[in-house]
């Protein structure tokens, strides 16, 4: 459970005046209806119904609501969070529940709020390119409905297919499409939010300028859910290019992954539209787990994947064809292959995205996602792996925890994933990661949080990347929203 692991996450004892009971339990189900809209472990037991609410995907946070409620409407959350908060009792939102920090799972008994049934469409200008969504819309849903248009969504993840907008928007969530269409930060026009006396923001404007006083918007993306709950979401979604190409090839060293990437923004510069890092050592466990053939001969230290995205085919396959060959005379690529149709495309790109659910595949994963400056990049892969192979803890055997470390990530945006792929969650194995890994970051003026947010995982250790003033400002920005303190957890 979280609140045994983490011990100083504790509420403050005025909280504990908010007990869940039946009459609070009653008055969701006669606000929401007594369907599936509302799950009650208060009443009677419920455990198997609360489960996937109580647990994050990567099975390393584990909570105990005994309520999960889910409204329909912005209004039916309003009113839910304004009870919360007359009756002191804690709620923590969750979207598709598939964060990496532990951010959308209860510590101790609060509500989870669901924003799985508001899931509209609202609108979308054609001309314009600005789309409206309820925040529970799924990702990969919204994309195909804008492919359909000609359009596509600014971002693109791995979790794509159970990740909502308002989850995405609430994490500043990255992914594969940032080097290409910027961050959520340039891209969300407009949102709505209930605050957590209840308070509806409506600022969900779909305007590209709009200078008129302080740009609020801009404190729900990345918040977490701790000022508020995103309900509306308005964004400006780029024309979907007509001509998409791929490359995938090998590199020696990090020395050369660093010069191809110089290459690319001098060769390939307007088209270019995602530069992806793996390690061998990421390749190869990709491939023991899935037994897939290699896109390449050979073992290799790294592998990148090159994606450009524009509007003439042949111009683009021929820039991209011209790019590989020259890294390769200058023997700044090893090997490569380009790929020749839209099923060759994903099959590269699984490469990539399949390295996530590959690592669980032996138990449980540590997982960083941190912004270094590019030359230090992947100095700490190599350091955290030094680290525990000398203590003992990396191995082929039950014996050692430790299956493998390895490092993968948005070399365009110099954002690392550092994954210590474990057959099991183990104390040792925590405690000479942390808080190494964000000491050493810190050294390096980078970012113990790159897109994945702070949540559970990172929350202690923020100060690594932000200064004391800047911390206290958050606290004060948090009291103004929401003053009475556990409405949405901070």
């Amino acid at each position: 459970m979280i609140s045994r692991s983490y011990p100083g996450l504790l509420r403050p004892h005025k909280i504990f005046r908010g007990r869940l009971n039946s009459r609070h339990v009653q008055y969701f189900k006669d606000l929401l209806g007594d369907g599936s809209a509302v799950i009650d472990g208060v009443s009677v037991d419920a455990t198997a119904d609360l489960e996937p609410f109580n647990s994050d995907w990567m099975r390393k946070y584990k909570g105990h609501t005994k309520l999960v409620i889910k409204p329909a409407s912005t209004e039916e959350i309003s009113q839910a969070l304004r009870y919360c908060n007359d009756n002191m009792l804690a709620v923590v939102p969750q979207g598709g529940n598939s964060g990496l920090v532990g951010g959308s799972v209860p510590v101790h008994d609060e509500i989870v709020l669901s924003t799985s049934r508001i899931n509209t469409i609202r609108s979308f200008d054609p001309v314009a390119g600005t789309l409206v969504v309820d925040a529970g819309c799924i990702l990969e849903s919204v994309d195909q409905f804008l492919a359909d248009k000609g359009h596509i969504f600014p971002l693109d993840l791995g979790a794509k297919g159970s990740c909502q907008i308002g989850g995405n928007v609430a994490t500043n969530a990255g992914g594969l499409r940032l080097l290409r269409y910027g961050s959520l930060h340039g891209n969300v026009l407009g949102l709505e939010v209930v605050l957590p006396d209840g308070t509806i923001m409506d600022d969900l404007t779909t305007l590209r300028k709009n200078n008129t006083g302080y740009d609020l918007k801009q404190l729900f993306i990345g918040g977490e859910g701790t000022l508020g709950i995103i309900t509306g979401v308005s964004i400006l979604c780029p024309q979907r290019s007509q001509a998409v190409n791929v490359a995938f090839f090998a590199l020696e060293s990090f020395e050369k992954v660093q010069h191809a990437y110089r290459e690319a923004k001098q060769q390939l510069s307007e088209i270019l539209s995602a530069f992806e890092l793996m390690d061998g050592r990421s390749q190869d466990l990709v491939h023991n787990v899935t037994n897939k053939k290699r896109p390449l001969e050979g073992d290799h230290p790294f592998y990148c994947l090159i994606e450009t995205s524009g509007s003439n085919a042949e111009h683009d396959k021929e820039k991209l064809h011209q790019f590989l060959e020259h890294v390769m005379s200058e023997e700044i690529v090893s090997d490569g292959t380009l790929a020749d149709n839209a099923s060759q495309m994903q099959s590269l790109w699984s490469w990539r995205e399949g390295i996530t659910e590959c690592l669980g595949h032996w138990g449980g994963v540590y997982k960083y996602d941190v912004s270094i400056p590019l030359s230090d990049l992947y100095e700490l892969v190599e350091d955290t792996r030094a680290r525990l192979s000398s203590a003992g803890l990396v191995g082929d055997t039950n014996e050692h925890p430790v299956v493998a470390v390895v490092g993968y990530g948005h070399m365009g945006d110099s954002n690392l994933h550092l994954n210590v792929a474990t057959r099991r969650f183990d104390k040792a194995v925590e405690e000479k990661l942390e808080p190494f890994v964000y000491e050493w970051i810190a050294k390096r003026n980078g970012s113990i949080s790159a897109e994945h947010g702070l949540g559970l995982q990172k929350k202690p250790y923020i100060g690594y990347s932000r200064s004391e003033t800047m911390i206290r400002l958050m606290k004060q920005i948090k009291e103004l929203f929401d003053p009475v303190g556990f409405s949405l957890r901070s």
